[in-house]
């Protein structure tokens, strides 16, 4: 599964007063692991800076005069989300921004491109209801270190959504999470096992119960779904 973590900067807060978009930042996962792979665009928004935005990334119109206008770079853009899953923390806001830049040159919206767009805001939301649920907040409690964010930058804050996401979804990668010298003792000490006296205990009808609902409410959060599931269908099948 590719999937495209995306992020961008803006000239302002609101796309219906005129505000561009001066950078966008995407980080390419590959079956959830990072692939190297990035793009990362400055963009000549044709327009002054609100002094509330620049405080936030620390750009100037007069700093992004001499990159290229969107026109310039939206094929390249549209080529790198191309069937991705794109994952964006609060998706209306850069979707807003990305759509109106598109429509200006009459191209498709990013969901006419993408796959799918999953909102991770939205996600932490429900994750983790009444909490902060900020980049920063999300960095705090997942132990991703993001003390050199200084500024804020799309790339950047990319690549730090990145990992908060695989955080949030962590487990459904693979259900092997033994470290690889502990791995190899425990499957020696497997083999030297006399496993045909070993006690096996049905889970009861309620127990089971419970499994569902835990892997039901991983269907709903997660969307590559629980693996679990996924698993069970494959050997049953």
């Amino acid at each position: 599964m590719r999937l495209v973590v995306l992020d961008t900067e803006t000239t302002g807060l609101r796309v219906d007063e005129g505000h561009r978009i001066i950078e966008i930042g995407c980080v390419e996962l590959i079956d959830r692991r990072a692939s190297g792979k990035r793009l990362h665009l400055y963009i000549n928004p044709e327009r002054e800076v609100d002094e509330g935005a620049a405080q936030v990334h620390g750009f100037t119109w007069e700093m992004l005069q001499d990159k290229p206008v969107f026109a310039q770079v939206a094929r390249d853009f549209t080529a790198f989300i191309d069937g991705a899953h794109l994952i964006i923390h609060n998706a209306p806001f850069d979707l807003g921004f990305l759509n109106a830049e598109l429509d200006r040159l009459g191209l498709p919206p990013v969901e006419s491109v993408a796959a799918q767009v999953t909102d991770s805001l939205k996600m932490a939301r429900e994750l983790h209801p009444g909490q902060r649920n900020s980049l920063d907040a999300l960095c705090g409690r997942y132990g991703v270190a993001n003390d050199h964010r200084v500024l804020h930058g799309a790339l950047l804050d990319a690549e730090l959504l990145s990992e908060v996401y695989l955080a949030m979804t962590r487990g459904q990668e693979t259900l092997d999470m033994m470290p690889t010298e502990d791995r190899a003792a425990s499957q020696a000490a497997l083999a030297a096992m006399d496993l045909s006296s070993l006690l096996v205990v049905q889970p009861t009808p309620e127990e089971w119960a419970a499994h569902e609902r835990i892997l039901d409410e991983i269907d709903r959060v997660c969307p590559e779904g629980a693996v679990w599931r996924r698993l069970s269908q494959q050997v049953n099948s």
